[in-house]
């Protein structure tokens, strides 16, 4: 490789140096042929005076010792005489054998009465020509020649050639030898660094962050360091999965998940549906970024969609969404290595408005939360949740034109209505619908003037899925007093209009935390992250404690309740002033909606009266961040928190709460959890605490910080350990495979 760039030097610098060359070659013997010309005009016309006179006259001895004292001075060779007639009449005596022949150019002069010059060949001699016609009486009567030698100009132009040559040659060592130590330096190197860290890889030793490498081997690092880590998870998991072989235990892994689904589907499609999209596009001044949205539903399905592959439908919401899709509105994801599809739906915002703020978000989640928040019902807004439902539902169908049995997988209260719109046309598809939020009792959800086509849409899923059981009874209890349906109680399914649907809870959850006993020798170290001093330092505050929250800005995370309880925490407990600081990661959500522009302004309205009331020097007591944060901006939290409050007023599951818990890789952390969340089931060795009861939640805050690491290290890790076991690949093999073992009836067939 070396020899090849050192030839491509020569080769570049001989090709540039000799088309140089030639261009001031040319412009040397253009300078050097004006000089000549010059000289010769000038000397043309001192003679022109003595010699017009004796051109036709006479007499000509005269007129050859004027031409003979002009013969052989210096560069200049001769001079020459011509009568009108273009005969010779004198000449210098050293030229005349070669004149006798008549030169064209003289004639030409004479004829085109111009003067001029020109290069020609005289005696085997190179030669500059110049002639001037001579005048007698107004017409022209014969030409003077005075002729120069060339030698001068060939010796130039030759060294010019000669100095050039040099400068090349001197310039290609030069230059060779820079880019052989360049090509050692700046490419030799990195590449020998990167086989051996490949290399330390492959055999299992314990390797250091492969260091940032010049920028022309970036897009190849980030490669390689991905394809590292693609093997050290492959690592971990068969260490894992040997390790849970001889417990006799079995971990859902992505490998796992994705031979198990791909058994289930026999070469089947698999679709899901969701309002939210996984990747965001959107313009930044001239470039277009994407970002991952804020969100549970996103959290969970990710890691199935990538595990699996397949298609997923959502309502496009980025304003450079379009400019990314192709002509049927789909694109590759994740966009820096493509797994799966995504197809973009577009919604006008009047559809949107009433769709989503409206009947979605004030009607149906403050009515399946019950936290207090009147829900609001509005016939147009109604309209519009059919429609989009509608538009889906189309959506849907086109892509199922070429596709038998598919298997469809729909996300949420937002389409409450697309299992029966789908069904309908589509009565060999297999739907499940998973509703990520709370059921609510059957007296509560009776208020919504929809509440009917509600539940006949939704059973016509061939299977209902709620995070808990209670939720799953709530909904039965609502079925069987609002439609006509058969509701088998022990098996846990609905019979309406020959549609079968069963309803079962899928505890929804997070992948697989890494375990840290398998992080020592197996895997390169993960990048170190700001430690809690770094991190409150940043903030621009001092402390010993560190606790954090993380919600999107919804008036059923209790993030008042919290900060109130933060506050009690601190007028029970004043020797933590100074010490504990709280970050409230708030992420904005439906900004359109008046309770959430109220609840936003609530919330940091009452961060900042805290902070006023307790803050000192160098140290505030809560620290509000209000945007949307990524995840690599989140974990660092996470991971050195001394405490996470999640104080939720009423949750499906909260997957905030797996998160902590998944990250807390040095098990020092403790989680405060609130009862009506679906993770409280699960996260028994969390703090349970009632989000209502300030008082219980500042003892909790007081009990997380005094508990002794011992015990903080044994509650963490049994709850790393159920994670890591009820993990997102666990949910998504659950949920497909109870699926898979619903009986559709025989007359379900595709339509031709």
């Amino acid at each position: 490789m070396t020899l090849r760039i050192i030839l491509s030097v020569f080769a570049v610098i001989s090709a540039t140096v000799l088309l140089f060359t030639m261009m001031q070659v040319r412009q040397e013997k253009e300078r050097m042929t004006i000089d000549l010309e010059r000289r010769a005009a000038v000397l043309g016309d001192s003679l022109k005076e003595a010699i017009e006179p004796l051109v036709e006259r006479g007499p000509l001895d005269r007129l050859a010792k004027i031409v003979e004292k002009f013969g052989n001075r210096g560069r200049l060779a001769g001079v020459a005489v011509y009568d009108a007639e273009d005969r010779l009449i004198a000449g210098t005596a050293q030229l005349v054998p070669h004149l006798k022949t008549p030169l064209p150019f003289v004639g030409n002069v004479m004829s085109a009465d111009q003067e001029g010059g020109t290069f020609l060949s005289l005696g085997a001699k190179e030669m500059y020509l110049y002639a001037l016609p001579l005048y007698r009486e107004d017409r022209v009567a014969g030409a003077l020649a005075i002729l120069y030698g060339t030698t001068h100009i060939k010796e130039r132009l030759a060294l010019v050639w000669q100095q050039n040559f040099i400068r090349a040659l001197v310039s290609a060592l030069f230059l060779s030898l820079t880019t052989l130590l360049l090509v050692r330096w700046s490419m030799a190197r990195p590449i020998g660094r990167m086989a051996e860290w490949m290399k330390n890889l492959r055999t299992a030793k314990r390797v250091a962050p492969l260091q940032p490498p010049p920028s022309v081997f970036e897009p190849l690092t980030r490669e390689v360091t991905r394809m590292a880590e693609t093997i050290s998870e492959a690592r971990l998991a068969a260490e894992e999965e040997a390790r849970l072989r001889r417990n006799a235990e079995s971990l859902w892994t992505p490998v796992r998940l994705r031979e198990y689904v791909r058994t289930l589907l026999q070469g089947k499609s698999l679709f899901v549906i969701s309002n939210r999209e996984p990747y965001v596009h959107e313009r930044k001044g001239k470039k277009i970024e994407y970002h991952v949205p804020a969100s549970g539903l996103v959290t969970a399905l990710e890691p199935v969609l990538q595990a699996c592959g397949g298609t997923w439908i959502a309502q496009g919401s980025g304003d450079a969404d379009r400019e990314v899709v192709d002509a049927h509105n789909k694109i590759g994801v994740p966009p820096d290595e493509p797994q799966y599809i995504l197809k973009r739906v577009w919604l006008t915002k009047e559809e949107e408005e009433g769709y989503y703020n409206g009947f979605a978000n004030e009607g149906l989640w403050p009515l399946c939360h019950i936290a207090h928040t009147r829900p609001s019902f509005r016939a147009e807004d109604w309209r519009d949740y059919e429609a989009v439902n509608q538009k889906f539902a189309f959506a849907m169908l086109e892509e199922l034109t070429e596709t038998s049995e598919p298997w469809i997988l729909v996300q949420d209260y937002h389409f409450a209505l697309l299992p029966r719109m789908i069904k309908e046309k589509r009565p060999d598809a297999r739907i499940a619908l998973f509703w990520h939020i709370p059921w609510p009792n059957s007296e509560s959800f009776g208020i919504c003037p929809w509440g009917r086509e509600i539940l006949h849409g939704m059973l016509g899923a061939d299977l209902v899925g709620f995070h808990v059981q209670f939720h799953c009874n709530n909904f039965l209890d609502t079925v069987g007093g609002s439609l006509e349906s058969t509701i088998d109680w022990e098996h846990f399914t609905v019979k309406r209009e020959n549609q079968l649907t069963r309803v079962k809870p899928f505890p929804i959850s997070i992948g697989a935390p890494r375990p840290s006993s398998l992080c020592s020798n197996s895997s390169p170290p993960p990048q170190p992250r700001p430690g809690r001093e770094a991190l409150l330092r940043e903030l621009g505050v001092q402390g010993k404690y560190l606790g954090v929250g993380v919600d999107r800005i919804d008036y059923t995370k209790g993030i008042r309740e919290r900060l109130l309880a933060i506050e009690r925490f601190f007028e029970k407990y004043p020797a933590y002033l100074g010490k504990f600081t709280f970050v409230e990661l708030g992420a904005p959500s439906r900004t359109q909606i008046k309770e959430y522009q109220d609840l936003t302004a609530t919330v940091e309205a009452e961060a900042e009266r805290i902070n006023r009331r307790l803050q000192i020097e160098g140290w505030r007591p809560v620290v509000f961040l209000k945007k949307q944060h990524s995840h690599e901006e989140i974990e660092p939290f996470y991971e050195t928190a001394d405490l996470c409050m999640v104080t939720s007023l009423h949750d499906g599951m909260n997957l905030v709460a797996k998160e902590y818990v998944g990250a807390q890789k040095h098990e020092s952390g403790v989680l405060i959890l609130s009862e009506f969340t679906g993770a409280a089931r699960e996260l028994r060795d969390a703090l349970i605490v009632n989000p209502y009861d300030i008082e219980q939640m500042a003892e909790a805050i007081r009990t997380a910080l005094k508990m002794n690491p011992a015990e903080k290290k044994a509650r963490i890790r049994r709850m790393r350990e159920m994670v890591k076991e009820r993990n997102i690949y666990r949910w998504a093999g659950d949920l497909i495979g109870s699926l898979a073992q619903i009986r559709l009836p025989s007359s379900s067939l595709p339509p031709a």
